[in-house]
């Protein structure tokens, strides 16, 4: 792969959360439809939404940014990514330099999130690499999980298959109540 087959990407948009948020869940880069549609998991293909959708019985949100949003902080789930900026191949995590890690902090410091979830491999190995050692430093000691990839690249695991893998997010949600009751949706910082 050559430099010149490489774009350079700036996040676009920013964390999906309200004061209800109790997990995360971090992709590693938005793909370039995610990107185009200025929302989390928008590539039609991507399972993200079925996988969510069947883990709360409910009907897959329709491919709106606001319907999804909605969706996610009903559930009390804020999104976000790893990087804010990177240079990229296409869609290809695997291709990832030059990276830029996401403020987590600043929505740690401002919503009850318990624990972390990373889609994908690549999401998980950045995060351990750039946000985890900020993060301690700063005091936090949250549980972060690697949940499999949901991109249509791990044609290894079913829609069945996934949806078992993410059933720590119902976990996680289930064990305890939020504790706050603000539902402002923030968009950004």
């Amino acid at each position: 792969m050559t430099a010149a087959s490489t774009t350079h990407v700036t996040h676009g948009f920013g964390p999906v959360w309200n004061d209800r948020s109790r997990v995360l869940i971090l992709g590693s880069i938005p793909s370039p439809s995610s990107r185009e549609a200025g929302f989390y998991y928008m590539f039609p293909r991507n399972r993200f939404w079925p996988v969510l959708a069947a883990l709360f019985d409910q009907p897959v949100p329709e491919p709106d940014p606001a319907d999804r949003a909605e969706f996610a902080l009903k559930h009390c789930i804020a999104l976000w990514d790893v990087i804010q900026e990177c240079d990229i191949h296409g869609a290809s995590d695997a291709s990832i330099t030059n990276v830029v890690q996401t403020d987590i902090a600043s929505l740690l410091d401002r919503a009850p999130i318990g624990t972390i979830f990373t889609t994908g491999r690549k999401a998980g190995q950045l995060y351990r690499r750039y946000c985890l050692p900020n993060l301690q430093e700063k005091g936090y000691r949250l549980t972060m999980i690697n949940l499999p990839s949901t991109s249509p690249a791990n044609a290894a695991m079913s829609l069945a298959d996934l949806i078992n893998a993410y059933q720590p997010i119902r976990k996680a949600l289930d064990d305890k109540e939020p504790d706050r009751q603000d539902t402002r949706i923030y968009y950004g910082k």
